[in-house]
């Protein structure tokens, strides 16, 4: 990594006398800095030569560089197989805070005013044990929304609404997530079929903001209000103690593969910006064409600069970082935790405060990285999302077809505690960010709707999209007027969240997941920007009853800490070498969790290794040596029949309450039980007890 004294003015700087100008490049031969007309953006005001210094910057000043000056960089270099050079061409700065496009389709940088009154607003900090994700994209969230106005709706102020935020906090999610906001463009092969890239993660640009997010007022206003309309946003949700993560693509950028367009990084120098062989072939470990390389010090240096324009100028919270293992890939091209870059953001003074979230794979060798990232980040965790799909859905499939199923209760018992085994005991179960859905995928209830992918309408004849969705239509392909069929879905969507919800680790909730939005199928959207993929806030009564018991399953999470480990999570029993079960000493400073079978015994070792066990109790709590001890038993049963369950008699407990019980929406009635009582418990079932 470059040191900070280096590159802390690339970019733009303002001046006395107007301002400075400052670009990356070790390949070129020449730069020049051209000044565009207020009035028309394809007429040069001013061609100012630039020149470099010792660190490869090359600087350009004047006194026409002020808010809201259009400008381009031009770039001259050698030829080779490597090289990009083309001094005609009208390239994007790399830092640029704002973007516009002209008439012939060229693309100009804008200086923004980047001044802005937080009113004293400060960062929610929420901890990462009371932390609850909600997954959103930014014109989705509100296109369809009714109680907003229509000239706001799909726009960053939509987002800021007192009805969008009312919904957040009514749900009690702590953060919303918003998919990639960085300034992006459509793939030509999607304009071509009159689609659009709707996700965003396609940059341009790492530092402006996605002006059509913005209301209209902002976008006439010009590239300086779109960005205030951003913090404006931030500000909002932060006085309702919101927290605002971004989902950030430095994996890739939108210039595509080698002949691709060449709009900024790879005119100014391609052999540096870009992973690839000396032939000049790009190594692509993201699946779209080209990967940000770096490996190379300045390259890492714009992303931790990005993120720190973020944090700081924007008070950002937090970032998912897209197919983050290509951030980790050496010279060599191979992922190694040590990398530069990963440890130069978990070291910096500001992002080290914010919340950091890989997603740990990309699509090149060794990209699965799952559990392998420094401590300090987050992960994706897809194999808790995998393992819990499977036990309410794949085996209840396999159950009905041959009437046993593949697996017992042991794997989602890992899942429930933490994932020890994928991310070790030295870090907590927080390192894992536990979902059942996200935007790339089925949503909730087509998870439960479907067991094909129907995709035909992205224009890749169906060929898109994963195959393993791990999913199950319960007798029936798409929409069902069946009553059993309502119900055995609904159940396992509720049971899908109940289980989501009481596991150790950072939960994620897709946006529409609470109220059963549904895309018919399509599990990649990407490419619809329409009532598919927006929001639909026209509930029918079933719809509102999910949302009430989803939002009631946040609240008992919330207020139960058991739920909600901070440090390490241990089971209150082991299994010897030979075989039998032990108690394990447990510290009286961890949080614990005993594990029960369906008689209310202690799990054993053929209760652990049983693939017909698919009834199971934990009892989590907090540490024994806090006087306020908070204790939920969560009770798991995953098969499509009733049973009778003897709940855990213990000496330690006066009582059972039930708090949540999937088998209805609604609230279950005020009901408590005594240690060792027997409890009827409905097919395919979670029920929650706060423990006293």
């Amino acid at each position: 990594m470059p040191s900070t004294e280096s590159f802390y003015d690339i970019g733009y700087r303002r001046t006395e006398t107007g301002g400075t100008i400052r670009v990356w490049s070790a390949n070129a031969t020449a730069m020049t800095l051209t000044v565009w007309s207020d009035k028309d953006p394809e007429w040069p005001e001013e061609n100012i030569p630039m020149t470099v210094g010792d660190d490869d910057v090359w600087t350009a000043e004047s006194e026409l560089l002020v808010p809201d000056a259009m400008y381009s960089i031009h770039a001259s270099g050698p030829e080779g197989p490597r090289h990009v050079f083309d001094p005609e061409n009208a390239l994007i700065d790399p830092y640029a805070r704002g973007i516009v496009r002209t008439d012939s389709g060229d693309y100009r940088s804008v200086i923004v005013d980047d001044t802005f009154d937080w009113g004293g607003v400060a960062k929610p900090n929420t901890p990462l044990s009371e932390t609850v994700i909600y997954e959103a994209h930014a014109k989705g969230l509100t296109a369809q929304h009714p109680d907003i106005p229509e000239h706001l709706r799909g726009t960053y102020a939509g987002i800021a609404h007192p009805a969008t935020i009312e919904h957040l906090t009514k749900l009690g999610v702590t953060a919303i997530e918003l998919l990639p906001v960085h300034q992006f463009i459509s793939e030509e092969r999607l304009r071509k079929q009159g689609l659009h890239n709707y996700w965003g993660y396609n940059s341009l640009s790492y530092f402006a903001p996605h002006p059509a997010y913005a209301t209209r007022e902002s976008i006439a206003a010009g590239r300086s209000a779109v960005l205030t309309e951003f913090k404006g946003m931030v500000r909002l949700l932060h006085e309702a103690g919101i927290e605002v993560i971004l989902d950030v693509v430095y994996n890739h950028t939108a210039e595509g593969g080698f002949g691709g367009p060449s709009l900024s990084f790879r005119g100014l120098d391609n052999a540096n910006y870009y992973r690839q062989t000396e032939l000049g072939e790009y190594i692509d470990t993201t699946g779209c064409s080209n990967t940000l390389n770096t490996s190379v010090p300045a390259v890492a240096q714009l992303v931790v600069d990005s993120l720190r324009f973020w944090a700081e100028e924007c008070q950002v919270d937090g970032f998912r970082f897209d197919l983050m293992a290509s951030l980790g890939r050496n010279e060599g091209h191979e992922f190694t935790p040590d990398h530069p870059l990963l440890h130069a953001i978990l070291n910096d003074p500001v992002l080290s405060t914010t919340k950091l979230i890989a997603e740990p794979w990309d699509t090149g060798m060794g990209g699965w990285q799952v559990g392998q990232f420094p401590a300090g980040y987050q992960e994706w965790n897809d194999g808790y999302r995998d393992t819990v799909r499977e036990f309410w859905l794949h085996d209840i499939a396999e159950a009905r077809a041959w009437t046993v199923t593949p697996q017992g209760v042991g794997k989602l018992a890992s899942a429930l505690s933490g994932s020890v085994g994928t991310f070790g005991p030295e870090r907590s179960p927080l390192a894992s960010v536990n979902f059942v859905t996200a935007h790339d995928g089925f949503t909730l209830a087509d998870l439960v709707s479907y067991d094909q992918k129907h995709n035909k309408a992205n224009g890749e004849d169906n060929r898109d999209g994963t195959d393993h969705n791990i999913s199950f239509n319960f007798g029936f392909e798409g929409f069902s007027h069946e009553d059993h069929i309502i119900v055995e879905r609904r159940r396992a969507m509720r049971s899908l969240l109940g289980t989501l919800f009481t596991s150790a680790g950072i939960p994620m909730l897709t946006a529409g997941d609470e109220m059963g939005r549904t895309q018919h199928g399509n599990n990649n959207a990407y490419c619809h920007d329409s009532a598919l993929t927006w929001i639909n806030w026209e509930l029918g009564d079933w719809q509102r009853a999910h949302l009430e018991s989803t939002t009631r399953l946040i609240h008992i999470r919330r207020e139960n800490r058991a739920l909600r480990p901070e440090g390490g999570i241990y089971p209150s029993m082991e299994i010897s070498p030979a075989g039998r079960p032990r108690q394990a000493r447990t510290p009286k400073d961890a949080w614990t969790v005993d594990w029960y079978a369906q008689d209310g015994t202690l799990m054993t070792f053929d209760n652990w290794t049983d693939s017909t066990e698919r009834t199971l109790q934990y009892l989590a709590g907090t540490p024994a040596v806090e006087a306020d001890r908070n204790r939920v038993l969560v009770l798991i049963h995953g098969l499509e029949n009733s049973v009778e369950v003897t709940l855990p008699k213990r000496t330690d407990v006066t009582e059972y309450e039930v708090l949540w019980d999937s088998s209805h929406a609604s609230a279950p009635a005020p009901r408590t039980y005594a240690p060792g009582e027997v409890v009827a418990i409905g097919p395919a079932n979670v029920v929650i007890f706060a423990v006293r």
